[in-house]
């Protein structure tokens, strides 16, 4: 079925279109209250620029209907995530930062950090962009309210409690110290303090002081007296107050050319207690009402906490949809607002104030370090006489432990800076023992022969490859590069503590000042494959730390192994065990059990394996 066949049957029906290329990848996903009209329009009439690259490269489209525009808007969000289209606004933050989570739905909520949101039924907190600031707050947290911070779950019973317990870090619901109802007044006390209500948390605090002291209870009165006294410092640190006393989170967005930022204030309890901000990718064409819509719909997705109400700086494209959806999101009813005047329209004006600072100092700072990249590049062609610029480097190293658990990495820098996305790892298949120059052979081979083969991977070859090592690893480098075809490109070692460069053919180093330019690029490109090879291996060498028997019986997965451990205590105890014994740990089956005896060099003690007769 040819598009305009396709276009002709489209239905007059909410739901989400998918746009694909011509290679079938997902390029655009949106929404519409009639995929008739909507979609039909992008191929009637005149469009912007962006959208007209957009419709030249649709070779096919889908859809799925949704009852109504509100169940089309969440579908949307979740194929955006899930697809990451090409011509979609998406946001990007120049930093992954942390948040603070608490397992609310747990029977005993833990307290952590994760730079991850994931809807498991947690309250996250957060981001922090200033770290200082996050442990500051943990510190705080831990003193006043010591939940758990341990990863056991669900909770076992402990008969004696860990060290966090004893130095007053923990209630320890572990070895039955709190029941729940105590534990969970911590929680929902923790929980206060993170939204910004210290005024709520206060008058708590102080109701369940004299509640304590007018029980005698004068040990827990002084306590609560201590956690009182240190919420209320922390009440006066806090000056920045807000334009109400609501809960509220202020949003506006600066753009320059091509390069957009989205700026959210976040105001509890009549306070301003934090920002965040994003860039944002895929907004030329796009009107101001498109970009704010696709920002809250981004930001509000990734399961941050939803004030009631949302002041925003421009009014955003189908608000009436978004407020429904963030509705659903909260569990309540949650207020759009563009102020037009009054104290909340001079909250609005900082923000995006502050967007506009915030996007000029990041331009800035783009600009500089694109011409200190390019400047470093022609000092580094000129020194070194290369062919051309080297816009795109690669850095290789080798990373072992007395030959165990051998690693290779890759680092690709282009235009003098990190492309993260473009570093490859690789595990050692072929070496035995500590051999660093067969290792790297093993990875050059592996590297360029992918390119030969039309990996997209590995499709594009570096202007200039650097080695790190000395003259021995640039030998065996170049000895598989001209095996496979790719001497020409120019490859070079950088050795440690005097920083030489090696090059084939040369018995002389070159030996580049220590203020350069060019050396600091390629110190950093060295040092960049070296962090990132020693982090491969640290990782390889603690799981392999955890490593047993257990891990090598066909069935035996991560859930399993945990299983038997906690039952039995140890793998030896395991080896001791009945097949009856090992039937009754959690989530075991009898052909598991048998297999687990044989694995561990056990006969089934007379009993017939499953299915035998």
């Amino acid at each position: 079925m040819d598009l305009e066949e396709k276009l002709a049957r489209l239905p007059d029906h909410p739901g989400v279109y998918l746009m694909r290329d011509a290679k079938g990848e997902i390029i655009y996903v949106g929404k519409a209250a009639s995929l008739k009209n909507r979609v039909r329009s992008y191929f009637r009439g005149q469009h912007p620029p962006r959208t007209q690259v957009l419709v030249s490269h649709i070779a096919d489209f889908e859809y799925i209907l949704t009852d109504n525009e509100v169940e089309a808007l969440i579908l949307e969000c979740n194929l955006i995530k899930e697809h990451r289209p090409r011509y979609n606004v998406s946001l990007k933050d120049d930093k992954s930062y942390p948040y603070i989570k608490i397992t609310t739905q747990e029977q005993f909520p833990r307290l952590q950090i994760t730079r991850s949101l994931v809807r498991d039924g947690s309250r996250y907190f957060g981001p922090y962009t200033n770290v200082g600031a996050l442990r500051e707050t943990l510190k705080i947290l831990r003193g006043l309210f010591p939940v758990r911070t341990c990863r056991e779950t669900p909770l076992q019973h402990r008969s004696r409690p860990c060290l966090n317990a004893h130095i007053n870090r923990c209630l320890a619901p572990c070895s039955g110290k709190v029941n729940q109802e105590a534990y969970r007044e911590a929680v929902d006390n923790i929980v206060l303090f993170l939204e910004g209500k210290h005024t709520t948390l206060v008058k708590e605090l102080k109701e369940q002081m004299e509640a304590a002291a007018g029980r005698l209870e004068f040990e827990k009165a002084a306590r609560l007296r201590d956690q009182l006294r240190a919420v209320q410092e922390v009440c006066e640190r806090q000056k920045l107050a807000a334009a109400s006393g609501e809960d509220a989170d202020a949003v506006a967005f600066a753009r320059e050319g091509e390069a957009a930022l989205g700026l959210i204030f976040f105001s509890r309890g009549g306070k301003v207690i934090g920002r965040d901000h994003f860039f944002l990718t895929g907004t030329e064409g796009l009107s101001r009402g498109e970009i704010m819509a696709a920002l809250l719909k981004e930001y509000y997705s990734r399961g941050v906490e939803i004030p009631p109400q949302i002041l925003l700086h421009d009014e955003p494209d189908d608000a009436a949809t978004i407020a429904r959806w963030l509705g659903r999101l909260r569990g309540g009813r949650v207020e759009l607002k563009v102020p037009k005047r009054g104290s909340k329209l001079k909250l609005l004006q900082l923000v995006h104030e502050n967007a506009v600072s915030l996007l000029q100092e990041h331009l800035l700072a783009r600009r500089r370090q694109e011409e200190g990249g390019k400047a470093a590049l022609m000092e580094l062609q000129q020194a070194l006489g290369l062919p051309r610029l080297p816009r795109r480097m690669e850095a290789y190293d080798i990373s072992n432990f007395q030959g165990s658990s051998p690693v290779g990495a890759m680092a690709v820098f282009v235009d003098g800076r990190p492309l993260t996305s473009a570093y490859r790892r690789f595990q050692i298949k072929t070496v035995k023992g500590p051999n660093d120059f067969a290792s790297l052979q093993e990875v050059l081979s592996r590297r360029f022969r992918r390119a030969a083969g039309q990996d997209p991977r590995f499709a594009e070859l570096p202007d200039f490859v650097l080695i790190d090592g000395g003259m021995g690893q640039l030998h065996a480098a170049r000895e598989v590069m001209a095996a496979m075809g790719v001497a020409a490109i120019p490859t070079f070692a950088l050795a440690k503590e005097e920083e030489l460069l090696f090059r084939e053919g040369s018995p002389e180093p070159v030996r580049l000042p220590r203020d350069s330019r060019a050396l600091q690029l390629l110190q950093y490109l060295r040092d960049e494959v070296h962090r990132f090879a020693i982090t491969y291996h640290r990782q390889k060498r603690e799981k392999g730390a955890y490593r047993s028997v257990l891990d090598d019986i066909p069935g035996v997965g991560p859930k399993r192994k945990k299983a038997l451990l906690r039952h039995f205590g140890s793998v030896a105890k395991i080896r001791e065990a009945t097949l009856d014994e090992l039937m009754a740990v959690e989530g075991m089956n009898r052909a598991v059990a048998v297999r687990i005896l044989e694995g561990l060099g056990r006969k089934n003690n007379g009993e017939n394996p499953a299915g035998s007769p």
